[in-house]
C-alpha cells in the first residue's frame, strides 16, 4: 500500500462529530506530540483532545529514549485526558492504551498482537516476535488540575530499511506492513482512537478498578511477557526469573529461582529482556 496523509476531515468526523472526542488535529511535522498536548494541557486544553503528525523530529519513549519514523509511514499521535481518578491508578493508563492498541490489530489480523510489559505492541512474524509500537503516559501538573498524556507510536508502512538497527539483546523492530497486515493509516486510526475511547471509558467508569472493569484479565490474555523467563534490570540490580503475573497495580510479579516474588513497576525497570540475553 502507498502511503498517503492522514484525511484529517475524516478523523475529525468520526472521531469528534460523531464520537467521544473533544478536538483532534492533524500537523504535519512536529518535534513531540506528547510535549505539545502538554503544553496544550497548561493552557487548558479540554479531557479527550487528540493530535496526530505525519512526521516526529523528537519523539521521546520510555526513559526518554529517542523515537522517529519517515513522514507518512507511522502512526503518530497522542491523546489529552483528565481522569479524576487518585494519581496511584495513573500508571495503568500505558497498560489500557495497549489493551486497545492490540485488540485493534488482531481484529485486523487474529492472533498477530500481543503486548510485552509495559508499554510495547508485538507483532508475530515469520521469525518470531518484533516490536512495531510503543507507549508513552505522562503525568502534567496542569493549572486546573493533573493531566495525563497518553502517546503511540507505531510503525504501518515501513521497509526494513526504514526501521531501526537491531539493537542487541532486543526484539527487532517491524511495522504492520512486514507482518502482513496492510492497513488504511486513516481507517486505523479511526478503529484505534475509538477502541481507545471505550476502554479508557471503561476504565473511568469503573473509578480505575481493572479487575471489576475486566481490564486486567483483558491485559492477562494479550501479555506475552507471562509465564517467560525474564532478566529485569533495575537501577541497582538485576533479576532473574519467571514472569508469573500482571497485577492490580500494573506491577509484573517475578518468580526468581529461589522461589520468592518480586513485584516490579515500570517506572523501576531500564530493560526486560528473555534469559539469557
Amino acid at each position: 500500500m502507498i502511503p498517503v496523509p492522514l484525511d484529517a476531515e475524516q478523523l475529525r468526523r468520526e472521531l469528534v462529530q460523531r464520537g467521544p472526542y473533544a478536538a483532534l488535529d492533524v500537523v504535519t511535522v512536529t518535534g513531540s506530540t506528547n510535549s505539545d498536548l502538554a503544553s496544550a494541557a497548561s493552557g487548558g486544553a479540554a479531557d479527550r483532545t487528540v493530535l496526530l503528525t505525519e512526521e516526529q523530529t523528537a519523539g521521546r519513549g520510555r526513559l526518554n529514549r529517542r523515537w522517529y519514523s519517515p513522514r507518512y509511514r507511522a502512526l503518530q499521535l497522542s491523546v489529552l485526558l483528565r481522569p479524576e481518578l487518585p494519581q496511584r491508578g495513573l500508571g495503568w493508563l500505558p497498560l489500557l492504551t495497549g489493551v486497545a492498541l492490540a485488540e485493534t490489530v488482531n481484529r485486523a489480523s487474529p492472533g498477530r498482537a500481543a503486548l510485552k510489559w509495559p508499554n510495547d505492541l508485538l507483532l508475530r512474524t515469520g521469525s518470531g516476535w518484533g516490536k512495531a509500537a510503543g507507549i508513552l503516559a505522562e503525568v502534567v501538573a496542569a493549572p486546573d488540575g493533573l493531566a495525563v498524556v497518553v502517546g503511540m507510536g507505531i510503525n504501518v508502512h515501513h521497509r526494513q530499511e526504514e526501521l531501526p538497527p537491531p539493537v542487541p539483546d532486543a526484539l527487532p523492530a517491524t511495522s504492520l506492513a512486514l507482518a502482513g497486515v496492510e492497513v488504511d493509516r486513516t481507517e486505523f486510526a479511526v478503529r484505534l482512537l475509538t477502541a481507545f475511547a471505550e476502554t479508557e471509558q471503561l476504565w473511568r467508569r469503573h473509578a480505575g478498578d481493572v479487575q471489576a472493569s475486566g481490564l486486567l484479565d483483558r491485559y492477562r490474555g494479550l501479555c506475552a511477557t507471562l509465564h517467560q523467563r525474564v532478566r529485569v534490570d533495575l537501577a541497582a540490580e538485576q533479576l532473574h526469573g519467571t514472569a508469573v503475573d500482571v497485577d492490580p497495580d500494573g506491577r509484573l510479579v517475578v518468580r526468581t529461582e529461589d522461589g520468592r516474588t518480586t513485584e516490579v513497576a515500570a517506572g523501576d525497570v531500564q530493560h526486560l529482556r528473555p534469559a539469557g540475553r
